[in-house]
């Protein structure tokens, strides 16, 4: 049996569909034969995503395209999608805004930062957990960061997001400790995705300084550990998966040759 055979006919939920980690993971996941519930802000690419992946593998999937920061979406997104048949959470969606000080950094971008990391994850959990609980069923996987261990200069919101979405992780556990479901956090190092242009605002030259001089993981890298991680059998359950390249050793040390 293929060792991801597991993952056929099941549904998962995939935040921040659009692009990068999120993209990936929904690919792999259809690859496998899973069926998916698609979502983020930018309805083309969503759209464009559910054609490609339906004409390519046997898959059904359904596109939501609404902000995990507004509560009231995600409610409304709640009473359209078929949560019920979840077997998969991926809490993806998130980003970084900005690179200065804590004296200078921009509130606004604290804000985004802390409403799509945080209370988007918390806003999208509180929908969906009530039906694995019911269930006795399924695997919530957030999507952490090497920041969330290791904070850096000129990176405080963010890294604070990401400290959060670990104990998010870990508090999660513990609240269904009892019940089968499962929770896992998988967090990358340095990724080359469009991250870095988000952060400096769609500035393209310095974003794709962030990667120069080593090897950066791919999107794929990071999907093809989710997969690992929610095929694993039902009494397995990897908490938490730190990944980096080979050339990074810590937020700031990155060996550029």
């Amino acid at each position: 049996m293929h060792p991801y055979a597991v993952l056929k006919n099941k549904w998962a939920l995939i935040t921040g569909a659009t692009s990068g980690i999120g993209e990936a993971i929904a690919s792999s996941l259809a690859e496998v034969g899973c069926n998916l519930l698609l979502t983020g802000r930018r309805e083309h690419r969503l759209i464009e995503l559910k054609k490609q992946l339906e004409l390519a593998f046997d898959i059904q999937a359904k596109t939501y395209s609404f902000d995990v920061r507004n509560s009231q979406d995600c409610e409304n997104f709640a009473k359209e999608a078929p949560l019920e048949k979840l077997d998969i959470l991926v809490n993806n969606a998130g980003l970084a805004m900005g690179f200065h000080s804590i004296y200078e950094a921009s509130i606004e971008h604290w804000d985004t930062m802390i409403d799509t990391n945080v209370k988007g994850l918390l806003y999208i959990s509180r929908q969906v957990i009530p039906h694995f609980v019911k269930n006795n069923a399924g695997f919530v996987l957030n999507i952490g960061s090497l920041a969330g261990y290791d904070s850096y200069a000129n990176g405080s919101a963010y890294v604070a997001t990401k400290f959060a979405v670990r104990a998010i992780n870990e508090a999660m556990k513990k609240d269904l400790h009892g019940t089968a479901v499962r929770v896992g956090m998988l967090s990358p190092g340095l990724v080359e995705t469009e991250f870095s242009e988000v952060r400096f605002e769609g500035d393209k030259e310095k974003a794709a300084k962030v990667y120069d001089g080593f090897e950066a993981l791919k999107a794929k890298d990071i999907a093809e550990i989710a997969l690992f991680i929610l095929s694993r059998p039902h009494h397995v359950n990897i908490l938490e998966s730190l990944v980096l390249p080979t050339a990074q050793s810590s937020s700031t040390m990155v060996d550029r040759k």
